[in-house]
């Protein structure tokens, strides 16, 4: 029996959609910092109480990121102690979605 030819392979380059939008969300605790913050704004220690395995060091690296593609926005209240609160943007909310996708699917495994 001949071997079927394979289809072509979809383009991935940086102009990919899926690719772009895989550029942020494949960090490990990108998508668990979304869901985090799908809830209502949080302050730093509430996201590390919720995912606990994830130090300071990466959850600060991750929200920066996230604040740089314009997903979450960082608010800093002029108070002794600092008060810092995060929140999703617009662009955050709208992954909504996809999150909840997600869940949707792991409740299979």
């Amino acid at each position: 029996m001949p071997r079927q030819p394979r289809p072509p392979a979809l383009p991935c380059d940086k102009e990919c959609p899926v690719r772009k939008a895989m550029d942020i969300l494949d960090s490990k605790w990108t998508i668990l910092i979304i869901r985090d913050l799908l809830q209502g704004k949080k302050r730093f220690g509430e996201l590390r109480y919720s995912i606990s395995e994830i130090s300071p060091k990466v959850l600060a690296q991750r929200l920066h990121m996230l604040e740089q593609a314009s997903i979450v926005t960082k608010t800093i209240y002029a108070e002794v102690p600092p008060h810092v609160e995060y929140a999703l943007t617009q662009r955050g909310q709208g992954l909504q979605a996809v999150v909840g996708a997600l869940a949707q699917w792991g409740e299979t495994l």
